[in-house]
């Protein structure tokens, strides 16, 4: 009865042997058959989103807004970090069709394009317009494109203040306001500006203004006079000065990603 439990032992262990050898050859060809698919998978979505198109269009705002005519910081500034930390997306191309915006809004998302080029190319493509603080923020973009009817430029800083006091008086109506400082209100539409008040706040529109044009000329390289005066430049000009690379659209700016990675 020994022998036979011995005999039926070696003939159990012998099956499990080859049971596991079956089992680790199955489960080896699945893995590679899986390992495969993963990485079929992982080229096709590279190469298909291998470029990341975020686009700034409407007036550029602060907050976590996009659409209805405005680009918020946040939400151009989130999409920014999102591509950079990507390991799928090759390269960035900010599409940008702006009038430009606030000033405070535009060093928001300097920022993030700062961020994201420390880790990938990103590359501006104009559309009709990326004028003042649109064009503050594709001042620092690797590289940029622009058609030669693109309206660029406008680089400085406007502050527009209404006056309907007169209009009040001729109706009749008479406003009372009351506050705690002398230039309180200051842009109030309800009455004029004194002498000090426009000087003082020409000063914060010259101050917002040097920080523009300083910054562009450190980014772009371009000659003081060239800009200063704020006026709109067309694409074919601007390339033509400096302040922009290439003659292109979107598509020729996202085929030339590829050579800057």
């Amino acid at each position: 009865m020994g022998w036979l439990t011995e005999e039926v032992d070696r003939i159990n262990r012998k099956r499990m042997r080859r049971g596991w050898i079956k089992y680790f050859f199955l489960g080896g060809i699945t893995a590679l058959i899986l390992a495969a698919i993963i990485i079929a998978a992982l080229l096709t979505v590279s190469e298909e989103f291998s470029v990341s198109v975020i686009r700034v269009e409407g007036t550029i705002v602060s907050g976590n807004v996009n659409g209805n005519g405005y680009a918020g910081s946040e939400y151009i500034g989130r999409e920014l970090r999102a591509a950079a930390d990507d390991p799928l997306v090759e390269g960035i191309v900010l599409r940008v069709n702006s009038p430009g915006g606030s000033p405070a809004a535009a060093q928001e998302i300097v920022r993030d394009i700062d961020y994201a080029k420390e880790r990938k190319p990103v590359i501006v493509s104009m559309g009709e317009m990326a004028t003042s603080a649109a064009y503050h923020i594709s001042s620092h973009a690797d590289v940029i494109y622009a058609n030669p009817d693109t309206m660029t430029g406008s680089i400085g800083t406007i502050w527009t203040i209404f006056d309907y006091s007169k209009s009040l008086e001729d109706e009749g109506v008479s406003v009372d306001v009351l506050k705690s400082g002398e230039k309180k209100d200051i842009t109030s539409p309800y009455r004029s500006l004194t002498d000090s008040e426009r000087e003082y706040l020409q000063e914060l529109v010259n101050q917002s203004s040097e920080i523009f044009i300083t910054d562009v000329m450190e980014q772009r390289g371009v000659n003081r006079s060239i800009i200063e005066d704020a006026r709109p430049i067309r694409g074919d000009y601007a390339k033509n000065i400096g302040l922009v690379d290439e003659m292109g659209n979107l598509f020729d700016a996202i085929n030339a990603v590829s050579g800057y990675s």
